[in-house]
């Protein structure tokens, strides 16, 4: 069996090992120099849910958005240092509270529009409740997860345009991740005017800055981007690209093998041998930076006892989910922080698989005979799980051998996304890829009690006064050394409190026809394609 090896100590150090038989590291092989021209097809496992940035919070979504739009700054490609991208330079106030950033001239969106400062102020201000008052577009095409998830009502405190091409950012109090911020997706820059003029149809529409622009969607189907000709920067190889959406992965696999798509992701474990075998396809892999997890509702009873949540979190096997269902191209997540990000709390101790303390806390909480429940699995796959629904399966066999009988739910994404975020579910399985590297990212999205307002990232709807404290002031300590041990004692409290079971960091995949040069996997699990050509 295949197997990358992940070594703590360097995953801690930035430096990722990953070793399976054959594989490439995180760079696809060039076959050659670089060509334009041509359509590559993207297989993956399902649709966006939408098209404008500031309101999706999916990774199908972003995939697309990733190519059409563009961010002040963006992440380098081979890590989550930040570079230039619309803004040229920026410059930051002894106390960490005003950012003055310098934008790009000559920069066009798709539809002909100039980029200004002014796009800049209407792409963020549109977002922003706090505001008094607030912008004429505020809630146009429905909520702004991310702003919520990352407590921006809380940071920002105005934004001024000085002249065309400078824009300054006052804060509120300073703010660890706010540079890093602004290179994900809520933060990119859409044209007002066609935002303007679409309106809540601007979604189906979108308009950026970025090298590709969306020309077709085929909703379920298929979305068609095509080479944007005024593009700013270095012109795209690719003239267009399609992402199919294929939700069967068996499917999806065997028309990778056929050529009638080029790239896919979504990779079953099991098939790796397979694609690594196969003189005309090529796989890559490395450690990625995220976490699947079962989130349990604490607005729901029984799961706001915390012995509830120890009960669950004894019962699950994860051993036989990262053999079964992960072909070993994963371990075992003790914790919500991936071990290669910044911040991870080193040893924390796993809940160990025990059956009889689980069930003696299941009669401390007045449950000897168990309860039943719902679970929620997404019905296609994700990057960070593969097959939500047989892992469901799994989990369900785990909880009944203590009494607990969770029906399964399942839903089409975007709808199971919705009512995941408005809390409809008892418990439910998600997961996260990191937007920024950075422990904010995946601890006051997951856990703070700002981020429990519908629609909400914390799903687990835990709220607990010393985590907010612990995290806020991760967010306003600027250094490094000093924020650890506030996210370091949060961690060991959302250990102990257990509102999600941790399951599994996985490896992050991509398969591509032997054709297909320069794809490189990001950390952050980005699609990027505009350097990507197909050789001939």
């Amino acid at each position: 069996m295949m197997r990358f090896i992940f070594t703590v100590a360097l995953l801690t150090a930035g430096v990722l090992s990953a070793a399976i038989s054959g594989l490439p590291a995180r760079v696809a092989a060039e076959t050659g120099s670089p060509v334009a021209g041509g359509t590559l097809i993207y297989g993956r496992g399902m649709d966006a849910v939408g098209l404008d940035p500031a309101h999706e919070s999916d990774g199908e979504s972003f995939k697309i958005c990733d190519n059409v739009y563009e961010c002040l700054v963006r992440f380098a490609d081979d890590g989550t240092d930040v570079e230039p991208q619309l803004a040229t330079s920026w410059t930051t106030s002894p106390d960490g509270k005003t950012w003055t950033f310098h934008l790009r001239r000559d920069v066009k969106f798709h539809c002909g529009h100039d980029f200004s400062a002014d796009a800049v102020a209407y792409s963020i201000e549109r977002q922003w409740g706090a505001r008094e008052p607030r912008h004429e577009h505020y809630g146009v095409g429905g909520p702004y997860p991310f702003w919520g998830y990352l407590g921006m009502d809380d940071v920002l405190q105005s934004i001024d345009v000085l002249d065309p091409t400078t824009v300054r950012f006052q804060l509120s109090e300073p703010s660890a991740p706010f540079l890093s911020n602004l290179a994900c997706n809520f933060a990119a820059i859409v044209c007002p005017h066609t935002a303007t003029e679409r309106g809540e149809e601007f979604f189906r529409h979108p308009c950026g800055t970025g090298p590709y622009r969306m020309t077709e969607w085929k909703r379920s189907e298929m979305i068609t981007l095509e080479k944007f000709e005024d593009y700013w920067d270095y012109p795209p190889y690719l003239d267009r690209i399609v992402f199919r959406s294929i939700p069967d992965n068996s499917t999806r696999f065997f028309e990778l093998l056929s050529g009638s798509i080029h790239m896919m992701d979504g990779i079953p474990p099991d098939d790796t041998s397979a694609i690594e075998g196969n003189r005309a396809l090529k796989l890559l892999g490395a450690p990625g930076m995220n976490v699947a997890y079962l989130a349990m509702n604490l607005d729901h009873k029984p799961f706001d006892d915390p012995r509830v949540r120890r009960a669950v979190s004894h019962a699950i096997d994860k051993n036989a989910i990262v053999e079964g269902l992960y072909a070993g191209l994963a371990e075992i997540a003790v914790g919500p922080v991936p071990p290669n990000v910044f911040g991870a709390k080193p040893g924390l101790s796993d809940y160990d698989l025990d059956l009889d303390l689980a069930r003696e806390l299941l009669a401390e909480a007045g449950y000897p005979e168990g309860f039943e429940t719902t679970l929620w699995a997404m019905s296609g796959p994700r990057p960070y799980m593969p097959q939500p629904v047989r892992l469901a399966q799994v989990l369900q066999s785990n909880l009944a051998a203590i009494g607990i009988h969770a029906k399964i739910v399942t839903y089409e994404w975007g709808t199971y996304l919705d009512r995941v975020h408005r809390g409809h579910h008892d418990m439910a399985l998600l997961g996260w890829q990191a937007d920024n590297g950075d422990p904010d990212n995946f601890l006051f999205v997951h856990f703070d009690k700002s981020a429990a307002v519908p629609p909400a990232g914390n799903i687990a709807f835990y709220r607990d006064e010393r985590v907010h404290e612990l995290l806020v002031g991760g967010q306003r300590t600027v250094d490094p050394e000093l924020r650890l041990p506030l996210y370091h004692e949060a961690q060991e409290l959302i250990h102990r409190d257990a509102p999600w079971v941790p399951l599994v960091h996985t490896m992050e995949l991509a398969a591509m026809r032997h054709e297909v040069s320069g794809y490189r996997l990001h950390p952050t699990g980005r699609v990027l394609l505009s350097r990507v050509w197909l050789a001939r």
